[in-house]
């Protein structure tokens, strides 16, 4: 059992869940305290010992499974097997003699209909059986499996078979449907859960856990690739992005109150005339906090698009923190769209406007941030003060045009900082159309910001106090 553990809280810091030294001690001792037969007992003492952030549930309960599963529960004279032989064409409804297919529908429904959960996991394991066609040693993710298990028991007819079953042969108003509709959701998520875990439990069986937990390790939402995101990453992302910021907000709120102001020479002599000239109690100044002033460039071409939203709704969710922040969005020039955004404003619109109502196309509507640059300079050069802050985001790529990268060295003489954002990784600057060098030789700093994660310790280090760029 111990090595068991160890290895699960092994997977836990490979799939970046930090757990220190200290934490696993303590879910150990815990564990020596409940019945580690009772499986829920076991998930939710772990849970409470290694998990300190609602993020990191998926990969731990993905990992539990793994490391936890218990014995396929196969039928007679099955065990021993943990796979099932793939259907065969012609083998009657489910693929598999003396198997019925639409015997496994009826007991699921049964099931699911009187919440019987004993009942569910086992024809769960029937489903899983008969019907996804698992393979000793060959290297396919569960998914796959999870896909044709519920292709073959048809979920749509599921669902409207238990739907019909709970609403009864009485009239039900509006209300009382949808109800049972959320419920029929519930129930065939419970389904799903039953089903991915049996999976599990015979990968396990037939691999490892360590070649399972491989398989199935995702990246936590924090460390996924803003440039490479799936339309599921980035919901998740977008969800991941207000409470990171509140969490950002009050370590900078608290940073600044315990700034401590310049020592008051005055006063402090004043106090020592009761100590006979000693400065036994030295004052100072009431600290004023700094506060930037920011201007956002983002390069909104459909390469960097990703990128481009998720660093104005991170930037402009901290906006709080800015004293003034200006927004410029740029594709061959560039366009102000600080209007776009404000209090009470929908992100998704805002965004949407910039593609709609933003000028932000000159020639053919690909990258020259050489003209962009240029532009801005013209347009608002005058206009930038040593208090101001510059952030470009993009990955400086120029489709092989005029970088004009002088009109940089101009903008940071202008600025208090010039700061370059790129999504790509370093490795990539430079290749191909890339001009990265020829920018950040005038920025104050250049950063790679690929994941949410670099995102949040971007802005975090943006608050602290930095000398004019002069």
């Amino acid at each position: 059992m111990l090595g068991v553990l160890t290895g699960f809280i092994g997977e836990l810091r490979q799939t970046g869940v930090p757990v220190s030294m200290v934490e696993a001690i303590d879910a150990l001792t815990a564990v020596e305290a409940i019945d580690i037969g009772d499986r829920v007992a076991l998930r939710e003492t772990l849970r409470s010992t290694l998990v300190k952030n609602i993020r990191h549930e998926p990969a731990f309960d993905t990992a539990f499974d793994v490391y936890f599963s218990l014995a396929p529960s196969l039928a007679p004279g099955e065990a021993g097997e943990g796979m099932g032989p793939a259907p065969q064409e012609g083998q009657g409804a489910g693929g598999g003699a003396g198997f019925e297919l639409d015997d496994l529908v009826s007991s699921i429904l049964q099931a699911l209909s009187q919440l019987d959960d004993e009942g569910l996991r086992r024809a769960a394991s029937q489903a899983v059986e008969h019907l996804a066609g698992m393979e000793p040693g060959r290297p396919v993710g569960g998914t796959y499996y999870l896909y044709r298990t519920l292709r073959r028991l048809d979920l749509s007819a599921l669902e409207r078979a238990l739907v019909e079953m709970l609403m009864g042969e009485g009239e039900l108003t509006a209300f009382e449907q949808r109800l049972v509709e959320e419920d029929v959701a519930e129930r065939l998520e419970r389904l799903k859960t039953d089903i991915e875990e049996e999976i599990r439990r015979r990968l396990v069986a037939d691999r490892g856990r360590e070649a399972v937990a491989r398989t199935l390790r995702r990246p936590l939402v924090e460390d996924i690739d803003l440039m490479h995101a799936t339309s599921s990453d980035l919901a998740e992302m977008e969800a991941a992005i207000g409470p990171l910021t509140r969490k950002l907000a009050a370590r900078l709120a608290r940073r600044r109150k315990k700034r401590a102001g310049r020592l008051d020479f005055r006063r402090t002599v004043r106090r020592s005339l009761a100590t006979g000239g000693v400065p036994a109690d030295p004052q100072f100044r009431h600290p004023r906090p700094h506060r930037p002033e920011v201007w956002l460039l983002c390069d909104v071409s459909g390469s960097m698009a990703t990128f481009s939203r998720f660093t104005l709704q991170f930037t402009h969710a901290m906006s709080m923190h800015f004293s003034r922040l200006r927004t410029f969005a740029f594709i061959d020039t560039i366009d102000e769209v600080t209007d776009f955004f404000g209090p009470g404003v929908d992100f998704a619109s805002a965004v949407g406007r910039i593609a709609t109502e933003a000028e932000v196309v000159w020639l053919d509507g690909h990258s020259d941030y050489g003209n962009a640059l240029e532009t801005f300079h013209r347009r608002y050069g005058s206009q930038l003060t040593p208090r101001t802050t510059v952030i470009i985001t993009g990955d400086a790529r120029n489709n092989y045009r005029p970088p004009r990268d002088a009109v940089l060295a101009d903008v940071a003489k202008a600025s208090r900082a010039l700061l370059w954002l790129n999504p790509e990784p370093h490795l990539y600057w430079d290749t191909g159309d890339s001009t990265m060098s020829a920018y950040a030789r005038h920025c104050t700093s250049v950063h790679e910001v690929r994941t949410l994660r670099q995102l949040e310790e971007f802005v975090e280090t943006l608050t602290l106090p930095r000398g004019p760029n002069r």
